[in-house]
């Protein structure tokens, strides 16, 4: 793979949240290990609840479709919720709830945005990730914004800076290793893979 397509999807619906100025940081990051990204911000799309039986209406709905092309132009996908009673958002399972198959082969890494350490929340993402075939980074990432930023935005954290470096480079890196090997399955005729299933 020349390069990764990557997107960040934050599910806070609160304006200027942590949670989204976090994943811009680590888009912009990836950029500079050569990949494309794009921002999902399900706050300004305002999809519908997940109904099951009126799939047609992705089709019909503009804005809908618009998240179902940046869900297929993704490689692998930075996942962000805050964390609400330790889960994740509805906006989060809402927009998971709402593809399936399209996960499958991509790498995911997750930021939660918590007075905790979120990791009852990340553990959710995962384990929806999991069910769909996606990979997962083998870590996440816990913002505390009051603790982690200054009040123009800007990250103070000396390890959380770090650490998003870390994710963007593992992130590209990895996401290629595996949407790669998972592309060369799916066009191969192997049937010793969980890929067989997706021809």
């Amino acid at each position: 793979m020349k390069s990764l397509n990557v997107l960040g999807v934050s599910s806070s619906m609160r304006e200027g949240s942590f949670g989204t100025r976090t994943v811009k940081i680590v888009l912009d990051t990836a950029q500079k290990y050569e990949a494309k990204t794009r921002l999902l911000e399900l706050r300004k799309i305002g999809m519908p609840l997940f109904n099951p039986d009126s799939d047609s209406s992705i089709q019909s709905d503009m804005k809908l479709q618009k998240v179902t092309n940046d869900v297929n132009w993704a490689d692998a996908y930075i996942l962000v919720s805050p964390d609400y009673h330790g889960s994740i958002s509805g906006a989060m399972k809402n927009f998971l709830d709402y593809y399936w198959e399209e996960f499958a082969g991509k790498t995911f890494g997750y930021i939660c945005t918590s007075h905790e350490k979120g990791l009852t929340v990340m553990d959710q993402m995962r384990t929806a990730v999991r069910q769909c075939y996606g990979w997962s980074l083998p870590y996440g990432i816990s913002v505390n914004g009051q603790e982690d930023f200054n009040k123009v935005g800007e990250v103070t954290n000396s390890l959380l800076d770090k650490r998003l470096r870390m994710l963007a480079r593992d992130l590209v890196v990895y996401g290629k290793l595996i949407r790669g090997q998972f592309l060369q399955d799916l066009s191969s005729d192997v049937i010793d893979t969980f890929v067989t299933r997706y021809r």
